[in-house]
């Protein structure tokens, strides 16, 4: 896909960056695999807000993704590539020997007409998912799963792959596109090549309108606000905040980690269990 530059008629169109949508299916979603999709407006089952700056926006249409690729040694033809409006990436339906049809995550370089298929001792190409076992080393991944039939649950956005860089007994070590290391266990599935829309990390909206239609609401910044409503709030004149960013709730903002060690959580669980 290529990017789509504005001429300047407006100050929104200067700015503007989109990627070009000419290759992509023009019609509607396949009817059989699409549900309807309610807004929450980043509230909860309480009706209070636990997301903010969320709401309105364009209405959307959720489209089934298959991330579990488990009909093994069925060969699958792409019929179309699709944009999707819930996902940085794009989407491919997919028609199976048995006349099966089923969405999947659009691989980078891969056009209609071709075929993938799923299963054990597959061919490394492009589009075909296998057990993280088959995979060799140096190979560029997606739809990583986390434990055998639980659906890729890693590197799904436009753009991304990650690369495996070997194996420790039952376990594969794959790389992130962070730098973070992995082990997996290789009866996991992954699929082969990076994911699709390689473009979209250069896209600029060029206006804040665009970001409104995607159901995205200004967010204020904590020095504009009262010393009630936020940490930065208040003071005379304009101020920096006079401490280090936080949260509207205190919480560092630059660099605390928030992720809970589940080994040291287990440990702490079974030293209270042998104490009771």
């Amino acid at each position: 896909m290529s990017l789509k530059i504005f001429k300047s008629y407006t100050k929104s169109t200067r700015g503007t960056v989109l990627v070009n949508k000419i290759n992509l299916w023009k019609g509607k979603s396949l009817k059989t695999l699409t549900i309807g999709k309610n807004s929450t407006g980043g509230r909860n089952n309480f009706g209070r807000i636990t997301s903010r700056s969320r709401g309105a926006g364009h209405k959307n249409k959720y489209r089934k993704i298959d991330f579990y690729r488990n009909k093994d040694d069925l060969k699958a033809k792409i019929e179309r590539i699709e944009y999707d409006p819930n996902r940085s990436a794009y989407i491919a339906l997919v028609k199976y020997e048995d006349g099966i049809f089923n969405y999947i995550l659009a691989p980078s370089k891969i056009k209609i007409g071709d075929e993938i298929i799923s299963g054990r001792n597959k061919e490394i190409k492009i589009g075909n998912c296998m057990p993280l076992s088959d995979i060799p080393e140096g190979t560029n991944i997606h739809n990583i799963e986390l434990s055998p039939n639980g659906g890729g649950k890693l590197v799904r956005s436009a753009g991304l792959s990650a690369q495996i860089s070997g194996l420790d007994e039952n376990y594969c070590i794959i790389k992130l596109r962070s730098g973070e290391i992995r082990k997996v266990i290789n009866t996991a599935r992954a699929t082969i090549g990076s994911v699709s829309n390689n473009d979209h990390q250069n896209i600029k909206i060029g206006k804040a309108g665009r970001n409104r239609w995607k159901g995205k609401r200004p967010s204020v910044r904590g020095v504009a606000m009262n010393p009630v409503d936020h940490p930065h709030g208040g003071g005379e004149g304009k101020t920096s905040g006079g401490r280090n960013p936080v949260s509207p709730w205190g919480q560092s903002a630059k660099g605390l980690k928030t992720r809970k060690n589940k080994k040291t959580n287990k440990f702490i669980i079974s030293r209270k269990k042998r104490r009771i």
